[in-house]
């Protein structure tokens, strides 16, 4: 063997881990099956002709009729890009909603455009933002869009998108809404809500592979983006060149990730064969479980007004005296499980577990639960022995009770 044969890598051999982050969620075996399809030139006929399904399926999940709709070849903050940049021309103002990492990307995102102006209207991690702060903010301004993360998984937080509709409606301003956290697994209904530009992500609550970035704008966008006055700044995420590709006339603008495309389709045909509906309780019912455990255990949750909870993300408080990172470190190495600290302002303060997608079971909220009380009690830390796991399974055992009652009326 050669010294030159010697460095090569064996084969990737990735270790089986139950994934309870904030993002990626599991990955249904289903989707899997579907990526190990051959690859075809995305010009093939067959190929194009399959993107329809993709359109349509995302225009179910995110429930609208929109013409521009589709996944961008890009992780979530492609979407972030996608949306800010199209909606802002020169000279324009925007009001961005900030209570955390990934609503002050936004916010990062349009400062970086040359001659945008944009307020922050800011509120601590771990609260909602005062939609008549944004109103005060945006009054006597001409406000092009009011941008919010509808999720803000860095803290386990959720806004009412109907708040900042009013509002934004009362500045005559579009609305932009950061639904990563939140399609497919909390109720979002894109036309009802009038939501002018929603973005998300593939690797959340859809549960398909991270690296699209499902996106949807209405009309209005549509004539706002015909109407600028310059290019978008971004070539590779000017939605109006895109939809060359991904509206009717299907002509190229870049090589989309095929395999991605189809893990997307299959990951879609399984959110519309559970159903909405069913996939939100089932995410409801899951973190309410697990809630309940975390509480039992003594543990104390991030956000404390039960309105304001994520639901597909649980931010816990860390104990005094418990190590963040050992914490995590022993449940990766002896449950294989991972789930993941805060950062910024809240670094090292809070653990953020997901329940997202294939990854919202009973059996793996059951798991979790075992698994970090054995963590907690290796580090000192006094909890009543099971109470956790016992409160879950009430917890379950409530919720089918109420649902077989339901189902009888």
């Amino acid at each position: 063997m050669t010294d030159r044969a010697k460095e090569i890598p064996g084969e990737i051999l990735p270790p089986a881990r139950l994934m309870l982050t904030p993002g990626p969620s599991c990955v249904e075996p289903r989707v899997y099956r579907a990526m190990a399809a051959p690859i075809v030139g995305h010009m093939d006929p067959w190929f194009t002709q399959m993107m329809d399904d993709v359109q349509y399926l995302l225009r179910l999940a995110f429930q609208t009729k929109n013409r521009i709709t589709y996944p961008i070849s890009a992780s979530g903050s492609g979407g972030i890009e996608a949306a800010v940049m199209n909606a802002l021309d020169a000279g324009d103002e925007c009001i961005v909603c900030v209570n955390g990492a990934f609503s002050e990307r936004m916010a990062i995102i349009a400062e970086r455009i040359p001659s945008v102006k944009v307020i922050r209207v800011e509120a601590p991690y771990g609260r909602t933002v005062d939609p008549q702060d944004v109103l005060r903010a945006g009054k006597g301004r001409k406000i092009k869009f009011v941008g919010l993360a509808h999720g803000e998984t860095s803290s386990g937080i959720v806004q009412r998108i109907e708040d900042y509709r009013k509002v934004a409606d009362e500045l005559g301003a579009l609305l932009i809404v950061d639904t990563v956290a939140t399609l497919a697994g909390v109720p979002l209904n894109v036309d009802e809500q009038r939501i002018d530009i929603c973005f998300s992500g593939s690797q959340k609550a859809i549960s398909a592979p991270p690296g699209m970035a499902p996106i949807t704008v209405n009309a209005r966008v549509e004539e706002v983006m015909h109407a600028r006055k310059e290019p978008v700044w971004s070539w590779y995420f000017d939605m109006t060149s895109a939809m060359n590709y991904w509206g009717h006339e299907r002509l190229y603008h870049h090589t989309p990730p095929i395999t991605l495309i189809y893990a997307m389709r299959e990951a879609l045909r399984a959110v519309m064969e559970e159903t909405l509906e069913g996939r939100w309780e089932r995410h409801a019912r899951n973190q309410q479980a697990l809630i309940a455990g975390l509480e039992a255990m003594g543990l104390e949750l991030f956000v404390k007004n039960p309105a304001d909870r994520l639901v597909t993300v649980t931010a816990i408080n860390i104990p005094a005296g418990i190590e963040d990172g050992r914490v995590r470190r022993q449940l990766l190495d002896e449950f294989s499980i991972e789930i993941a600290g805060g950062f910024g302002p809240i670094k090292g303060k809070i653990w953020r577990v997901g329940l997202m997608g294939y990854s919202a079971q009973e059996n793996n909220v059951l798991l979790f639960l075992a698994g970090l009380e054995k963590t907690l009690s290796d580090q000192g830390f006094r909890l009543p022995a099971g109470a956790g796991v016992a409160a879950a399974l009430k917890s379950y055992q409530h919720a089918s009770q109420t649902a077989a009652v339901g189902a009888r009326k």
